[in-house]
């Protein structure tokens, strides 16, 4: 088995108290079996408070919020009590796994960063390097039955090369991989557009008053920087490595296609109402977009079938 990930990867590292989303925040904690059964094993003091704060409902073991929805073990100071008292060994699956995800394809594990993580979403839009994919792990094991994924990633390859090429802007590479699929695109968004994700599962309040908000002006003549050209390319990049796998399981190559590109264009229209209200727009800013976006809509199974429906 090889393990992919993006040549970025192994820089990343969580900011822990200086992140300013935390993802021990808002979010349920499912506790996987192996760690519970740990944690029951954990002896002093500390076993009392992990038994007093873990919910067990349907068989499926998880931590019990706060009031403020906080991890009852993230601490004052926004750090883990886990592992400050009895180690990182000791993290749930989805804790120590969190941002990453994984695409399983037959002899190959691919692992990448989710944008939803603010310190994820910096690095990944702040390369200015073109994307490659490079082993990280190998274990020697080959499973050599895997043809129709073979032609899955060269196709996705392809898509890469036609958003890698610097020649062309970022709007013409799109209608590059638009022709060569003989896709329908409409490539602005519109009122419609904005009340449609207004329609699905929401979770900060923040990014509903963005979307109300941003359907009050004509953004269509809004200019981006010049620097936003590669910060597309990865946002682009991103969301093609992370869900065109999915077609393997639902055949629905096409509309994954469309599913990244429109990700990114709400993104870019996100980021021109920004620059619309404020005249500016800073990395800090298409990095906070991004990761609401990524947070809204990725993070929810069902509004990732909306969407993918939607392009049917």
């Amino acid at each position: 088995m090889k393990y992919i990930a993006p040549n970025y990867y192994k820089k990343f590292k969580c900011i822990a108290d200086k992140c300013k989303h935390s993802c021990c925040i808002g979010w349920e904690i499912d506790i996987d079996d192996n760690t519970y059964e740990k944690y029951l094993g954990v002896s002093g003091e500390f076993n009392t408070r992990l038994r007093e704060n873990i919910e067990n409902n349907n068989q499926i073991a998880s931590f019990r919020l706060d009031e403020n929805e906080r991890c009852p073990f993230l601490n004052k100071n926004n750090l883990c009590d886990i592992i400050l008292n009895i180690g990182e060994d000791y993290l749930c699956q989805i804790c120590n796994d969190h941002p990453r995800f994984r695409n399983f394809y037959s002899g190959i594990t691919e692992i990448g960063l989710g944008l939803c993580c603010e310190a994820a979403a910096e690095l990944i839009l702040t390369q200015t390097e073109k994307v490659t994919l490079e082993i990280i792990d190998d274990d020697n094991i080959n499973d050599e039955n895997y043809n129709v994924e073979n032609n899955l990633l060269k196709l996705r390859e392809s898509i890469f090369d036609f958003l890698q090429d610097r020649s062309n802007s970022i709007n013409q590479r799109l209608n590059n991989i638009i022709k060569h699929f003989n896709i329908n695109y409409i490539d602005e968004i519109t009122t419609e557009t904005v009340d449609f994700l207004l329609s699905l599962e929401r979770l900060d309040n923040k990014w509903t008053e963005i979307l109300n908000d941003s359907k009050k002006y004509d953004l269509s003549k809004v200019l981006l920087p010049s620097y936003f050209e590669i910060v597309a390319e990865q946002i682009i990049i991103y969301f093609t490595y992370r869900h065109l796998s999915g077609c393997i399981e639902d055949g629905r190559l096409l509309e994954r296609i469309l599913f990244s590109i429109f990700s990114y264009k709400v993104i870019e229209t996100l980021c021109k109402y920004h620059i619309h209200i404020h005249q500016k727009l800073t990395y800090n800013d298409i990095v906070e977009y991004a990761r609401l976006y990524s947070s809204e809509i990725e993070y929810s199974e069902n509004n990732i079938e909306t969407i993918l429906e939607r392009y049917s």
